[in-house]
């Protein structure tokens, strides 16, 4: 199926580069206006706080792009946008003053200059916002920078793509004529020109766009229809109805000057994978450095009560099917599982007299923040399975494989709402996968802050 190269690229948006330009903008001037407002004047402006404003003004895009603030708004400032950006300053502020503790450099800054520095900059950043879609959006609804529109496919494609510009008019793009593989469908076509598509009479169609709506299963039809329109001088794009098709995290990608749709794709690439990473690493050490002495006082517990190991090592499956050794507490006599393994039924499983109460409370799980210091686990993630089950569930449950496109992890976003031990395991699996296709470093701080506000007790944990 050919897709000509300037078809896809038009769907660049440069709307984010804009943004991205107005919270560099936002964060450098905010460290100059707060410290005139500390100081009185920027004349003898101290070298280390020009440093200290472009390192966090690098940083800050960098948090800003994973915590999701660069995604489409179509022209407007909701309260999920001010959210995420109110949450990218928590993550930004979290980290400046993390570093400035760890390197014991917090006295050489004025913390109201912190302070007045980060407030400024979200100020300005939402402000500015506030000042520019409204434009926008009044000089579309003018009637300019508006670009006008031929749909060609078939009706049920059509008529989406109808429906979703008609409900976003600050899109920008007015649908004014259809083509139908079948005309038949024109009754059903809310626009004033609705015909059967010729190839001939349609050869040289007259608009700023051209989009061909049709189903990925009917790429043959696609390859002639734009062979057809190969005299048009408008944009051409291609816009596969997905509809009925699992997709995670899709976009479009361009590798090696190839352009890429992407069905199902991981989160975690670039950036995205290093925050991540330093997430996972920093917490897990803090977390193993304050639970120490509690770590010990279990360990000696179970060593106590029962002969054998205070570690148990078992296999299980995380990000791209790959095989690690997770962790726990020992809470089970030694072979007790010589006669096989069965998934569930934890209640009817033999414990040691200490293991009962440390499933209970889940603390048979703390060894597995060394499992996230290696590497081969993170802090949320979908639960990792044993390699057995995972041959025998990702043949009966839809999608199921496609939660190892992140990292396995200790809590997620399944387990906070209850999905855990026994439960319903196509329920789970299916806020696996929304965990993956909704990603972002914020996503990660909230579960980790609900597992730890709703407590370590759990009647499904095992």
């Amino acid at each position: 199926m050919a897709i000509p190269v300037k078809t896809i690229s038009g769907f660049v948006p440069y709307s984010h580069l804009a943004a991205r330009a107005a919270d560099l903008f936002a964060l450098f001037m905010g460290g100059f206006v707060a410290y005139a407002m500390r100081f009185g004047s920027l004349i003898s402006m101290v070298e280390r706080y020009q440093w200290m404003i472009l390192s966090g003004t690098l940083l800050g895009l960098i948090v800003f792009s994973a915590c999701g603030v660069y995604r489409s708004w179509r022209g407007a400032v909701r309260v999920e946008l001010v959210v995420r950006i109110v949450h990218a300053f928590a993550i930004l502020s979290g980290i400046i003053f993390t570093y400035l503790y760890f390197t014991k450099t917090g006295a050489r800054f004025s913390r109201l200059w912190l302070g007045l520095w980060l407030m400024d900059a979200f100020i300005l950043s939402v402000g500015i916002r506030c000042v520019a879609y409204p434009v926008l959006n009044r000089i579309r609804s003018r009637g300019h920078n508006r670009k006008s529109v031929i749909l060609v496919g078939d009706a049920d494609s059509c008529r989406t793509a109808i429906a979703r510009i008609r409900r976003e008019p600050s899109s920008g793009f007015d649908i004014v004529q259809v083509r139908l593989m079948d005309g038949a469908g024109c009754k059903t076509m809310a626009v004033p020109d609705c015909r059967a598509f010729d190839a001939e009479k349609d050869a040289n169609l007259r608009a700023d766009e051209i989009w061909v709506c049709l189903p990925l299963a009917r790429g043959a039809m696609v390859e002639r229809i734009l062979e057809s329109l190969r005299h048009c001088t408008g944009n051409v794009r291609y816009m596969p109805d997905m509809q009925g098709l699992r997709l995670l995290n899709h976009d479009i990608s361009s590798v090696a000057g190839l352009y890429l749709l992407d069905m199902s794709c991981s989160p975690l690439s670039g950036t995205a994978r290093l925050v991540k990473a330093i997430e996972d690493k920093l917490i897990a050490a803090i977390i193993l450095v304050l639970s120490s002495p509690f770590l010990v006082l279990i360990a000696l517990a179970v060593k106590a009560t029962s002969r054998g190991p205070v570690f148990y090592r078992q296999e299980r499956m995380s990000w791209n099917g790959k095989p690690f050794y997770m962790l726990k507490f020992r809470t089970m006599p030694v072979n007790s599982e010589a006669e096989g393994v069965q998934w569930g039924r934890a209640k009817a499983k033999k414990t040691t007299p200490i293991g009962r109460w440390l499933r209970r409370s889940s603390l048979d799980e703390l060894p597995q923040f060394i499992n996230v210091l290696k590497g081969d686990m993170s802090i949320v993630g979908p639960r990792p399975e044993r390699t057995r089950f995972v041959e025998k569930f990702k043949h009966e449950i839809p999608g199921y494989m496609q939660k190892h496109m992140v990292k396995a992890g200790i809590t997620g976003w399944a387990q906070i709402h209850g999905w855990r031990g026994d439960t319903d395991l196509h329920k789970r699996i299916e806020f696996d996968l929304w965990y993956v296709d909704n990603w972002s470093v914020w996503l990660d701080l909230k579960i980790i802050f609900l597992t730890a506000w709703r407590g370590f007790f759990h009647p499904h944990a095992n």
